[in-house]
């Protein structure tokens, strides 16, 4: 199945409302388009409006006109999320899937020499917001027939060694979430599942590699398909499960 392509088939997101974080990074914004590309009427949310901007023009071209919500995941409270998803509802109507693709990476430093704020920043950006935004947005996606919680994760080979500090210590507790998110979901109407994209060629990743050398990243656009089908009814045979669409 192609987001990309053209035809009945391809909108297999049609008349859908899914809610984008981190819109305007790598896999955010492809993967905003290629939803839109599939039908879906795309909430855009992130913390720089003008970024947000500019990738609303590309959503709006590529399919129904999207919505912005400018929201910075460090200083949001609960009960800024439980007012976005009471917008949400009142604005739209409905909601049918959230993709997590915002994060936080300072770069690699030893825990030891970690500054406890930005430690404190980067398990909280990357783990504990988007379980908040998620909570507050249940109610809201079990009104559909049909919803999907998409978090992206990261190779715990990977980020899981040494010197990847908060950011590593957090994707692995965001793995744990979605496990234990889809144990007590299972027999509800919303679908839980992990995105392990490959390494992917993103300012984020730029902060660990050299990009010149960094030969095995891909452009982030090679996963936004993988994006639109854990989103769609198609998800539903990676229900609990983290998927790598590559490997």
């Amino acid at each position: 199945m192609s987001a990309t392509g053209t035809g009945e088939e391809a909108r297999v997101l049609d008349g859908r409302v899914v809610l984008v974080t981190g819109a305007h990074g790598g896999l955010g914004s492809a993967s905003a388009q290629a939803c839109a590309r599939a039908g879906a009427t795309v909430v855009l949310l992130g913390r720089k409006l003008p970024k947000l901007n500019r990738i609303y023009d590309a959503v709006a071209q590529a399919g129904p006109e999207p919505l912005l919500y400018p929201l910075d995941l460090e200083g949001a409270s609960p009960d800024d999320y439980a007012e976005l998803a009471e917008r949400l509802e009142g604005e739209v109507g409905r909601l049918d899937g959230v993709l997590h693709c915002a994060a936080d990476f300072a770069g690699l430093t030893p825990l030891a020499q970690t500054d406890p704020a930005a430690f404190a920043r980067a398990i909280h950006v990357n783990l504990t917001a988007p379980w908040w935004l998620s909570q507050a947005c249940l109610p809201l996606l079990g009104k559909a027939d049909d919803a999907a919680l998409v978090f992206v994760l990261d190779e715990q080979a990977r980020a899981g060694q040494a010197y990847w500090g908060g950011y590593g210590l957090a994707k692995q507790g965001l793995a744990g979430l979605v496990a234990m998110l889809h144990a007590e979901l299972a027999n509800s109407r919303i679908r839980v599942a992990g995105l392990q994209p490959g390494p992917m060629r993103t300012p984020l990743r730029a902060k660990a590699y050299v990009e010149e050398n960094d030969r095995l990243a891909v452009d982030p656009s090679v996963y936004a398909d993988a994006c639109v089908a854990l989103l769609s009814p198609a998800g539903a045979v990676h229900r609990g499960q983290v998927w790598n669409p590559l490997s």
